[in-house]
């Protein structure tokens, strides 16, 4: 595989092609086909997101299984267009808050431009990295992440990062990629397959357990579903902070 850097300006400039309608960024295909779950937006939640929001891109539905309470603060992790935030901002209400962070700016912008297009008032879209969140210490109630972490080179500084912002008591839901067995070597060494969603998936076990070392409890997988003919599941992966 290529130095993080490069991976990290891969991720960057295929997603932001993505964010201005350049196509889509899921399979193993060069991240020509949009992604493809069991695990997807109920048909309310459909209805309820904003034209421009949802761009394919997620396997999960986490904010349902988050359940966000009216006035919590709600942190997404690679919040893209913005779907997952404005769908948490519903739940929270006008005295919660929900805040999306993305380090494409392609993504903001759009993100941001939908937010304002629709009338949004609690919510906020910030650019920085998930290993590096722009977040104070102890400030969200409700982390959510869609198809995302697996695009991280460091994966453990993004759990660490998680644990960091989160209040005691805190909790997390992760809609996300994890292998079943490892991947051939020219697939785990394409940045194409990387971008895609799928080089950079972790073993299932491997993953948990780098949840579990960044200090949270009660891990387990709450749902998972099939993902295309490769070796990879989707999961939808809670887990708090004591």
């Amino acid at each position: 595989m290529e130095e993080r850097i490069d991976i990290r300006t891969a991720v960057r400039e295929r997603y932001g092609a993505i964010a201005e309608g350049k196509g889509c960024g899921c399979g193993t295909g060069g991240g020509t086909t949009c992604c493809s779950s069991e695990l997807d937006y109920s048909q309310s939640e459909r209805a309820a997101i904003p034209e421009g929001a949802n761009l394919g891109l997620g396997c999960g539905a986490p904010v349902a299984l988050a359940g966000p309470k009216r006035g919590e603060t709600v942190l997404d992790l690679g919040s893209g267009a913005g779907v997952d935030v404005f769908l948490a901002s519903r739940e929270v209400g006008p005295e919660g808050h929900v805040i999306g962070i993305d380090m494409t700016p392609a993504m903001i912008d759009r993100a941001r431009a939908n937010a304002a297009r629709e009338g949004y008032t609690n919510v906020e879209f910030r650019l920085g990295e998930i290993e590096h969140l722009p977040v104070p210490d102890a400030s969200v109630d409700v982390i959510v992440s869609n198809c995302v972490v697996n695009l991280s080179p460091e994966k453990p500084q993004v759990f660490r990062e998680a644990y960091r912002v989160l209040k005691p008591g805190g909790r997390m839901l992760l809609s996300d990629l994890v292998l079943e067995r490892p991947l051939p070597p020219e697939t785990r060494e394409s940045i194409e397959a990387y971008v895609g969603c799928i080089g950079g998936a972790s073993l299932r076990g491997e993953y948990l357990q780098m949840i579990r070392e960044a200090g949270f409890t009660g891990v387990e997988v709450v749902q998972e579903g099939r993902y295309g003919t490769e070796p990879v599941t989707s999961v939808q992966v809670r887990a708090t902070k004591p």
